[in-house]
């Protein structure tokens, strides 16, 4: 059986990470995990072509050098701010005479959850099925082959500023890909990070990016919203090189080796020669002032979490608790201030799925798949890998069914042409 590829690329403000997969003799292969420096983007957004191709095309290098054909199918992310999420409901007619429920019948309904006015700059670029209903009856995941007279089904539109959609998929066609598909990023990294236990408890995910932090909640295994803040973590480091008057990079640096976000558990006596950072600077920085700058950025961030969640109904009653994802998640005492914060259990959360795949080259040896930042990458390998239909000989664990797959065709996570 021929080799086939599926790059998973999460374009994010400051990094790029790139994961490949491979089918390759009934066996669905992790080929790659790696990350690169970004540019052109800002707040999840493509802002500047011209910078951003350079920098996309000298990430995916490494892909082509494995196999030139490997650029073909590209699933990237979309995680703009501007994005909505809609909840819609379809409704139709059971059009037999027995009121059986055939294909036709779910195709009609779904289709008629997305008839709806969209103005002139937006587009839809994800349907999430969220359940159907026959005669009244809720909770179905899928009616084929039932009777009764009336189909309902419930699902969840994202559209976003088509601008932004038309130019990450510029973008993607630049560097050589051929199918290229936008993902909405909260949902595609939830794929591989979720369990399905932990979407029936109740659960939110919450992705801490460089420009944007995204969420996205679950319950009784249904989508219950979505959202994108134009805040993440290059606001702390602004912050503390505002607070510390220091340029930015020296501000980063200082974040990764002495951040801490509960400013409480750390000793006043604790300090640094800011010189180590910024050579012709003086004196001691005080690394509870440090944390105090950190805590006080990341208790904005989950604000914005917890005032969304008290919008959907849910704030501080989700038994699944609260996942962290994205290199911002990886601030030592993050969990410990979001507990304060939003009254529920939290975690830091990894792409536990893309464990299942087998590793060969670079990413046989690497502890990348367990690392947060990883999570959106392997989300949108993972998804992609469930929408091509990838099934391993000895696993069903990537098949799809009809319906999504129809889904995927009629807006096919598309990306219009120029």
């Amino acid at each position: 059986m021929a080799s086939r590829f599926i790059v998973g690329l999460d374009i994010g403000t400051s990094t790029i990470k790139v994961a490949l997969g491979e089918f390759r003799n009934g066996k669905i292969i992790l080929r790659a995990l790696y990350k690169e420096l970004s540019a052109g983007l800002r707040k999840g957004a493509v802002c500047d072509l011209a910078e951003a191709v350079p920098a996309l095309s000298r990430a995916v290098e490494p892909v082509r050098r494995i196999n030139k054909s490997a650029l073909k199918v590209i699933y990237s992310n979309i995680s703009s701010p501007q994005a909505r999420v809609q909840h819609q409901k379809g409704i139709i007619a059971v059009s037999r005479a027995d009121n059986e429920i055939y294909q036709d019948d779910i195709d009609r309904a779904v289709k008629a959850a997305q008839a709806i006015n969209l103005p002139p700059n937006r587009m839809i670029v994800d349907v999430v099925i969220k359940e159907f209903i026959v005669d009244g009856v809720a909770d179905i995941v899928n009616p084929r082959g039932l009777s009764g007279n009336r189909l309902e089904v419930g699902a969840v539109l994202i559209d976003v500023f088509s601008p932004h959609g038309t130019s990450a998929g510029r973008l993607l066609e630049l560097v050589g890909g051929e199918r290229n598909f936008l993902l909405f990023n909260p949902l595609a990294t939830a794929k591989a990070v979720l369990s399905k236990h932990q979407k029936e408890l109740g659960v939110v995910l919450v992705d801490i990016g460089f420009g944007t932090t995204s969420m996205a909640v679950y319950e009784e295994n249904k989508l219950v919203g979505a959202q994108i803040f134009p805040v993440g973590s290059s606001n702390i480091t602004n912050d503390l090189a505002v607070g510390l008057r220091i340029p930015v990079n020296a501000a980063e640096n200082i974040k990764l080796q002495y951040g801490y976000a509960l400013s409480s558990e750390v000793s006043s006596k604790e300090s640094f020669e800011l010189k180590k950072f910024v050579p012709e600077a003086k004196g001691n920085i005080s690394r509870r002032f440090v944390s105090e700058i950190i805590e006080s950025r990341l208790a904005e961030i989950l604000e914005f979490v917890n005032n969304e969640l008290k919008l959907m109904g849910k704030a501080g009653r989700l038994a699944g608790g609260a996942v962290f994802v994205g290199g911002g998640s990886k601030m030592p005492g993050l969990t410990e201030l979001a507990r304060q914060e939003l009254k529920l259990s939290c975690q830091i959360g990894f792409a536990s799925a893309a464990e299942k795949l087998e590793r060969e080259g670079d990413a046989a040896s690497s502890d990348m798949v367990e690392d947060p930042e990883f999570a959106s990458s392997l989300g949108l390998l993972v998804s992609g890998m469930e929408k091509e239909g990838w099934t391993a000989k000895d696993s069903k664990e990537f098949s799809l069914g009809d319906t999504v797959k129809k889904v995927k065709s009629w807006f096919g996570n598309f990306i219009p042409s120029n």
